[in-house]
């Protein structure tokens, strides 16, 4: 067990660096296990004139380092370099030796399937070389890369290629310069044998820029969508944020082996390649959905990030929240506001709202932590974007605007803050923004309730608004935060109702709730009225509305906001599982209100199939206490059966007909019918262990696999086989591994559908997948696809006996060994142990425990594992 423990690093002890470095030359000369990195360093003091310069470095060789020519002393660390002495103004170099093949961390310059590539977001470049590594220390860049040709002929780096050449010994080399400043996180290397994807797109100022994509060789044609999607992205950014792209070229690589999903490097985007590369049959459309999705994210951080940089990493929400945001807004114009917004509210409720209400919750900007590697969370990226989204919907589309060209101006070349950016809203309306602070400064998810008052002689509504916040680790006391709440009125029959608020007569009415409560009356309410409140889920809260039962079943009839009519229904399933008898009265209502949506032709397509979908194990455990896994899985299935049983020839006539389709275009009108009838399947099957005609349906998920011409089918069918278990389902698996076993992204589906299985004997599969020649825990997609997978799986993962709490702490301790930053993020299932019954409780904690004893535990793990097993909210 480790006896040292790891200091935080503290928001309030934040001071600006003493030294400035405006200019970077970087000399690499790459070998796999001792590349040389010369590192040339123009610095500037600024800060005290006794202040010693302290370089940040890991797991580099010193050989050389010299100020103005002249060999220096300095004392080095295994995490620093310092120089007690340095004049004002002078020039640093530095040569170092690092080893990128043996570098499994994945952060720093590492090889992947044989070539060199880089991620330095949030510590990496210290493994590069010994520098300011923090990003308020930005700096221009000259970078020269020397390789073998052989095995090499791609030389990549940041900014515009400068000049290449060969050299006498078989190698060349490629100079690049980036002519703007920037943070080291922000740099980047890959070299190495790749073909690329080439086009170009002319700029609304009339500037033509150069696109390239590098894919392994023979995976050109598919990068052709993330092509598509970059230039759409390019084009929206200049349409809707005013944004122009300002170098003359743009590349993206794509590499297997990756912490992250993508990187936002200057000029050269870093990607999984599972978020690059697709094509018809190895690509499902929810790869192709979130392709588009990624390549706009990180190509918006060229403004918000990447020009606008953060001062600090607490500040790390100030670029992934607005680019979520952004990335967001972008997605819901290819693909359609409703179902976007209902996909990004599923996302944040999955993973942003158990974070909240844990031992793991922490603020928007956190006050302290030991390892940033960890605040790469949903609270920093969804609910960061909740918090913006909140702010255009307050101040209206048109200021918004206005703000964000205002923040963008007065920060360009900057490394900013959260109160530089909220000032930007001040600046164009004249109002005091400091009571949003409280959004990003404190945790916990707000609880809003709702309730009314109707006068029939009057024809008046009351209205009644309170809010409160939950204490969370280290804030027992919360303050009030603004709360927009955008509503409507329904009649009993789930018809418009209108109401005079303010003065304007209205369907729909936006109200800012600024205090703890609040009371508003409307009139000319000429019924009984139905709320339907937080429309558009336009605030990132818990609701609670006094209302009869009726009142769901009006908004799910037909309220015209589609997230609440989809919300009713999720709220009308989680009241029939989790109760403790079931009703068959509630379920037949709400099977006759599913059936009068799937058949509903004014919906499209893409709705049906989410409104088809009952609330996840995951979600319904944030409404129980304590959590009984076992008890939710079996009535969330009883209840889909329940529902499979009543519409099964609906759902079946529906199937067929739907027509399986020839040919694959990943639009959303088409992604949307293969996902209504992937549903419809997936629901008929759910009736199978109760259904007497069992051989039907096994044909009808066999025919669908077997009929399958793209890999959203596939799967579709493959799922549909895991209710019928055994040798159809064993057919199946064997099948698609055959086909697919030389495609790597594929054969992570594999690993992951298997993983996700509910079903008694998957932990046993599971632990036998983990020793298949395909499993290698150093690949983190491999390892993601299994282990997390697994414990997502909630009904195996659960398990009373703890053996799948057992195997989860067996693959974080082995993980941690050598890539504790993946490692760290599977500490987060267990951490919730004290919302459980017994015996999930106590087995949850004993992983837990066993995890923080550990010898040589990374800081990444500790730090999770602490939090997670410090007692009681103070």
């Amino acid at each position: 067990m480790r006896t040292d423990t790891p200091q935080p690093i503290k928001l309030s002890d934040y001071t600006a660096p003493d030294f400035l470095i405006p200019s970077t030359e970087l000399d690499f000369d790459l070998a796999p296990e001792a590349t040389r990195v010369r590192a040339r360093l123009t610095v500037t003091r600024q800060g005290p004139a006794n202040a010693p310069l302290v370089l940040m470095g890991e797991r580099l060789r010193l050989i050389n380092i010299r100020i103005d020519g002249q060999p220096v002393e300095s004392v080095v660390t295994d995490e620093t370099l310092t120089i007690a002495s340095v004049p004002d103004q002078f020039v640093l170099e530095t040569e170092v030796e690092i080893d990128p093949l043996n570098n499994k961390t994945l952060e720093g310059l590492y090889m992947s399937s044989g070539r060199y590539c880089t991620q330095c977001e949030a510590e990496g470049f210290r493994k590069i070389t010994y520098y300011l590594d923090r990003p308020d220390s930005l700096s221009k860049y000259r970078v020269r890369i020397t390789a073998p040709r052989s095995g090499f002929p791609h030389l990549l780096s940041n900014g515009n290629l400068l000049e290449k050449g060969d050299l006498d010994d078989g190698r060349h080399y490629a100079l690049w310069e980036d002519p703007f400043f920037k943070p080291c996180y922000l740099f980047a290397l890959v070299a190495g044998e790749l073909d690329v994807y080439e086009d170009t797109i002319e700029t609304v100022s009339g500037r033509t820029v150069d696109l390239k994509i590098y894919v392994d060789t023979g995976m050109k044609t598919r990068a052709a969508y993330a092509m598509d999607a970059l230039k759409r992205s390019m084009k929206w950014d200049e349409e809707v944020y005013g944004r122009e792209y300002d170098l003359d070229l743009f590349m993206i690589v794509a590499v297997r082996d990756f912490n992250f999903g993508a990187m936002e490097n200057k000029g050269l985007n870093i990607f999984n390649a599972s978020l690059l590369l697709a094509d018809p049959t190895t690509a499902t459309d929810a790869d192709y959905e979130r392709i588009e999705s990624v390549i706009a994210h990180e190509y918006f951080h060229n403004w918000s990030g990447n020009r606008v940089t953060c001062r600090d990493w607490f500040q790390l929400c100030l670029k992934e929240g607005l680019t979520v945001f952004r990335d967001q807004g972008f997605s819901a114009d290819q693909r359609g506001h409703a179902v976007a917004r209902i996909k990004d509210v599923k996302a944040l409720r999955a993973r942003q709202f158990p974070e909240d209400s844990g031992p793991l919750a922490h603020p928007v900007r956190p006050s302290s932590y030991v390892k940033i590697d960890n605040f790469y969370t949903a609270t920093i990226y969804e609910k960061g974007a909740e918090i913006v989204g909140m702010l255009k919907t307050y101040v209206g589309p048109q200021v918004y605007r206005q703000a964000l060209d205002h923040y963008f101006a007065a920060n360009d070349g900057t490394a900013a803050t959260l109160e530089d950016f909220l000032a930007a809203f001040e600046a164009v309306t004249g109002e005091d923004f400091s009571p949003w602070m409280a959004w990003y400064t404190q945790a916990g998810t707000p609880q809003l309730r709702a309730s009314s008052t109707y006068d029939a002689a009057a024809h008046t509504l009351t209205l009644t608004f309170a809010q409160a916040t939950p204490a969370t680790p280290g804030q027992a006391q919360k303050a009030v935060v603004p709360i927009p709440i955008r509503f409507g009125l329904l009649s009993q029959d789930g018809d418009k109702q209108m109401f005079r608020h303010d003065g304007h007569l209205a369907s729909e009415a936006l109200h800012i709730l600024r205090g703890a409560d609040t009371t508003i009356v409307l009139t000319e309410v000429k019924s009984p009225p139905v709320l339907s409140i937080l429309r558009h889920f336009s605030a990132p809260v818990l609701l609670h509305i006094e209302e009869s039962g009726n009142d769901a079943f009006a908004r799910f009839r037909g309220d015209p906001d589609a997230f609440n009519r989809w919300e009713s229904a999720q709220g009308l399933a989680k009241r029939i599982i989790l109760a403790e008898r079931p009703d068959a009265d509630l379920i037949d209502a709400f099977a006759e209100g599913l059936d009068a949506c799937i058949t509903d032709e004014n919906l499209d397509d893409a709705f049906k199939a989410l409104i088809m979908g009952l609330p996840t194990e995951s979600d319904l455990a944030q409404h129980m206490s304590p959590i009984d896994p076992a008890f939710i899985h079996k009535n969330r299935n009883n209840l889909k059966s329940a529902l499979s049983a009543r519409l099964f020839d609906t759902l079946r006539d529906l199937y067929r007909s739907i027509p399986a389709p020839n040919t694959f275009s990943p639009d959303s009108v088409s992604a949307g019918r293969r996902a209504f009838r992937n549903a419809l399947l997936d629901l008929m099957l759910a009736r199978y262990n109760n259904a007497e005609n069992k051989d039907e349906l096994i044909a009808l998920a066999e025919s669908h696999f077997g009929q399958a011409t793209n890999m959203t089918d596939m799967v579709g069918g493959l799922l549909a086989l895991t209710y019928v278990q055994g040798t159809p389902y064993q057919n199946a698996l064997d099948t698609f591994y055959d086909r697919f076993r030389n495609e790597p992204l594929v054969i992570d589906k594999w690993f992951s559908l298997q993983a996700a299985a509910a079903h008694p004997d998957t932990l046993d599969r599971v632990r036998a997948l983990s020793q298949h020649p395909d499993f290698d825990a150093k690949t983190p997609n491999r390892w993601r696809a299994l282990v997390q997978g697994f414990a997502n799986n909630q009904s195996v993962f659960h398990a009373p006996g703890g053996g799948g709490y057992q195997f989860l702490v067996e693959q974080i301790l082995a993980v941690d060994a050598f890539n504790p930053m993946t490692a760290a993020r599977l500490v987060e299932p267990l951490s919730r142990y004290r919302f459980y019954t017994s015996p999930y409780r106590e087995n949850m904690q004993t992983a837990l425990q066993t995890i923080a004893a550990a010898p040589n535990l990374s800081k990444n793990v500790l730090e999770l594992a602490a939090r997670a097993l410090t007692e009681e909210h103070s």
